[in-house]
């Protein structure tokens, strides 16, 4: 069971790996209107899992408050919403085409600050994964082991784009093809480590899982409206970007009812 889950924490890593290294075979610079595709499919997959993966299965678990069921999916939502709030300011980082870094002042490399601009919504990723298996383990909170698995396949199917749209830039920015696929890795290395001590905490605080799973839902919907989906609406050609929003929320839906 333990190299199940660890194959499952391990998975969304992989899919940031593939994705950076498409700096070694394309061009580059990213077409604008495929980096709005990206996003947008970037955005659908999160919104779907934070509905289908976490939110729902927060509220199932809490049936037994009658019509209060909503308050701790509510509760960890908003203190997921809070804690990425906290994060988005704190640490220092710069979106793509921005030119302006967001966070506390810092003298770091502008191809540095992009790194942690997706490390910082690869955290809450990390989590969700974390939170999930962490349920399954536990036995008692309903989760399975290919709902589990349909979460880590829909976060690693997303984070695929997400490696591209770190390494490419980073190329673009002068760093060689080896630095700028490191870079793109880097960037996802954070997600397995963050759901690995979600796991330790969880077990410990069985009673928090719904808590746990909102707390998710709320940080990564905050990476996407925040984010996301003002990236890929930026310019012209943002319709793409909206249908390529609404590929990444049907097939993550998909995964999760047909393997849920």
């Amino acid at each position: 069971m333990i190299q199940k889950v660890l194959l499952g924490v391990i998975i969304p890593f992989i899919g940031t790996s593939l994705g950076a290294a498409c700096v070694f075979f394309m061009k580059n610079k990213l077409n604008d209107t495929v980096q709005k595709m990206l996003m947008g499919f970037a955005a659908g997959v999160m919104v779907a899992a934070s509905i289908w993966s976490l939110i729902i299965p927060a509220t199932e678990q809490c049936e037994g408050l009658g019509r209060l069921a909503f308050l701790p999916a509510a509760v960890g939502f908003w203190i997921g919403i809070l804690f990425l709030l906290a994060l988005d300011n704190i640490i220092p980082h710069l979106h793509i085409n921005s030119s302006e870094a967001e966070g506390i002042k810092s003298k770091l490399k502008k191809t540095t600050m992009l790194v942690l601009a997706v490390t910082l919504h690869n955290i809450p990723e990390g989590m969700a994964v974390g939170v999930v298996y962490a349920g399954f383990l536990s036995k008692t909170s309903g989760m399975t082991e290919l709902g589990a698995l349909a979460l880590a396949i829909g976060i690693a199917i997303q984070n695929f784009p997400e490696g591209a749209i770190i390494s490419m830039p980073l190329r673009a920015e002068g760093e060689s093809r080896g630095k700028a696929f490191m870079g793109g890795v880097l960037s996802g290395i954070v997600e397995p480590v963050g759901a690995v001590l979600t796991i330790l905490a969880a077990s410990l605080v069985v009673p928090a899982m719904p808590y746990l799973l909102s707390f998710a839902a709320g940080a990564m919907l905050y990476v996407v409206v925040e984010e996301l989906i003002p990236e890929m609406s930026q310019g012209t050609h943002t319709n793409w970007g909206t249908i390529a929003f609404a590929a990444g929320f049907s097939l993550m839906m998909a995964l999760d009812v047909a393997l849920g």
